[in-house]
């Protein structure tokens, strides 16, 4: 049972904070991506204005990768150099709204250039002082690169990566171990490798991103005991909030408020109704 939760009225700059850590988390994903030699995967960004960043991936078809966000009043301006900026690189840019930030302006310029919305995605929230106690499934931080193998096997296969992509993927991405404000952490069954999630910390906000169960080992708690140990140690490192986003009731969400988390706010996606264009 989830403990009491300390009072956490909604408000636009708790919205703000958590939209921030996000986005300096997926940044920070895409710069280890963008040191990989020759930058394969085509990584690019830009900060356009205060709070507004423009994200790419050429070769990583993942929307979060290949999104804009932070848009507010004013901001309208962005959208059409931003919207050609994907379409000269052969992607298919995506634009995040949400709610509080959102204008009509905002809407209406994204249509006229054709896009429309596509989906919704949840934030959650909740003080960091109200961690729950373990459900008893032993956690451990990844401090060693034995263990960065077993929990790379354990994120691949949680994520269902092709098994030819795997050795690519674990090479490009081994240096997660050594990447600033960034936890990583390994869940077992009778000692294998079963589930592997991170922490980010970003201005005493801990993030709790890209948790991803073997599905093998689905339905027995893992994905709960990672946001527990999550929690826990967010909240001893200082942090007083914690948040993390999932799909609209899917699993994640409800494991989620299961621990004692709350719905913040519900993004919406914008994408182009127009195929996407092809680069030479």
């Amino acid at each position: 049972m989830a403990s009491p939760q300390p009072k956490l009225p909604p408000s636009l700059d708790l919205i703000a904070r958590t939209i921030a850590a996000e986005d300096a988390y997926t940044l920070s994903r895409l710069k280890v991506l963008e040191r990989i030699p020759g930058n394969p995967i085509g990584v690019a960004y830009r900060i356009v204005d205060e709070g507004v960043t423009a994200l790419m991936a050429r070769h990583a078809n993942w929307p979060s990768f290949n999104s804009v966000r932070g848009l507010r009043a004013v901001h309208e301006r962005h959208i059409e150099p931003l919207v050609q900026w994907y379409r000269e690189n052969g992607v298919k840019g995506h634009f995040e709204m949400a709610p509080g930030f959102f204008h009509a302006e905002l809407g209406r310029e994204l249509h006229r250039l054709g896009y429309y919305q596509t989906e919704f995605h949840c934030s959650l929230i909740a003080a960091a002082d109200a961690a729950p106690t373990s459900n008893g499934i032993a956690v451990e931080r990844v401090t060693d690169a034995g263990v960065m193998e077993e929990y790379l096997d354990a994120y691949a296969a949680g994520w269902k990566f092709p098994e030819n992509e795997r050795e690519r993927f674990k090479a490009n991405v081994r240096s997660w171990l050594r990447e600033p404000d960034w936890s990583l952490y390994l869940a077992r069954i009778d000692g294998r490798a079963a589930a592997a999630a991170m922490l980010y910390l970003h201005h005493k906000v801990g993030y709790f991103a890209d948790a991803a169960t073997d599905p093998a080992f689905r339905g027995r708690g893992l994905h709960t005991a990672l946001l527990q140990r999550r929690w826990q140690d967010a909240r001893a490192a200082g942090a007083d909030v914690v948040c993390s986003g999932a799909a609209f009731l899917s699993a994640s969400h409800r494991n989620m408020e299961r621990v004692g988390m709350r719905l913040q706010f519900t993004r919406s996606i914008w994408a182009s109704i127009q195929p996407c264009p092809t680069t030479s």
